[in-house]
């Protein structure tokens, strides 16, 4: 609730400032009708002042407050009806033209993404997503895999006493029985949570320990936590693609740093998006129509990186075969930093 509690303090704040602005100049339409700018001084000719770029006549009626309101958090002003489309059917060449300079048409990535971070994790919570309170079911998660190497072992041994009985070697079987019995063992100690420093025959490092006793202790806490630092640091995203995205080119001099941080920011923000829908269609019980949607990263991002890069059709697949590994990867640190952060 958080979010929507800031939401409300600005709200709330906005109005109080609107309330003790002085009222001299306003018209019956609630604009003010002035000859030089509010802002700088400067003459007005036309709707924008020349020198500082304000509206020539600003309004001072809650209506109209409410209307900066909706277009400040949601950038209506025909940027984000300009920008969303673009982003979700030709990625490419939208990262190719705010490149290019056309800034004052498009929402700016990083304003996208951060307005995308918001609204993922608000339309979670309000789902129930990611309600901590679901962590119990990782426990029947455990369960499952331990269950499974149970079986696994039963298999083995099975093969094992077909082995001795033909009189063949068993001692690679043996190396395998041992393996997946401590295997099992470990994973029938990460269930109970009994990790103890008086076990002497317990190898496990202490700091392992240390995170699965906290994890155990109050893991729904431990997920809040992660929670709280994944939204609080999502940035990271940014800067951990970066050097995947010069991968890709490596040494080039057409292509520079920014053009890379434009490229992953507007992509990282479809995916925030494609996030809100996959949720909103599990929530309509479309499990499996939601299921579809996990091929569309790859396909999104063979087209972005065509049209950005004017690449051939050729080199953009074997760039996103690359790029697919490399967000995978990426995924995999951001959630090592949430994951040290929340147990911490």
């Amino acid at each position: 609730m958080g979010e929507f509690d800031a939401i409300g303090d600005a709200v709330t704040g906005g109005m109080l400032a609107a309330a003790v602005e002085p009222r001299t100049g306003v018209g019956k339409d609630g604009h003010t009708h002035e000859a030089n700018c509010l802002n700088c001084g400067a003459p007005l000719v036309g709707r924008y002042c020349s020198n500082c770029g304000q509206k020539a006549h600003v309004h001072r009626s809650l209506r109209a407050f409410m209307g900066d309101f909706v277009a400040g958090v949601l950038n209506f002003e025909g940027k984000f009806w300009k920008t969303l489309p673009m982003l979700a059917w030709r990625p490419g060449e939208l990262t190719r033209r705010y490149i290019a300079g056309e800034r004052a048409t498009f929402i700016s990535p990083i304003a996208l993404y951060l307005f995308s971070v918001f609204l993922t994790f608000a339309v979670l919570n309000f789902t129930g997503a990611l309600d901590p309170g679901k962590v119990g079911e990782g426990n029947a998660n455990i369960s499952f895999v331990t269950d499974k190497q149970k079986e696994e072992i039963a298999k083995l041994e099975t093969k094992r006493a077909a082995a001795v009985k033909a009189g063949k070697p068993v001692a690679a079987i043996d190396k395998r029985l041992a393996d997946d019995r401590k295997g099992l063992e470990a994973l029938e100690k990460v269930g109970r949570g009994n990790f103890t420093k008086a076990d002497p025959d317990d190898d496990t490092p202490q700091w392992v320990r240390g995170v699965v006793e906290r994890v155990q202790k109050n893991p729904q806490l431990v997920v809040t936590n992660m929670q709280d630092a994944a939204s609080k640091y999502s940035w990271l995203l940014i800067p951990l693609s970066l050097p995947f995205m010069w991968l890709l080119f490596p040494f080039s001099r057409k292509y520079y740093l920014y053009d890379h941080t434009v490229f992953v920011t507007y992509s990282l923000s479809f995916m925030m998006m494609l996030v809100i829908l996959a949720d909103a269609l599990i929530e309509f019980n479309m499990t499996a129509v939601a299921a579809f949607l996990f091929f569309v990263p790859p396909i999104h991002m063979y087209r972005q990186l065509k049209g950005a890069y004017q690449l051939g059709r050729f080199s953009a697949i074997v760039r996103t075969l690359f790029l697919t590994t490399f967000a995978f990867i990426a995924g995999a640190l951001f959630f090592v930093v949430v994951a040290a952060v929340g147990v911490a």
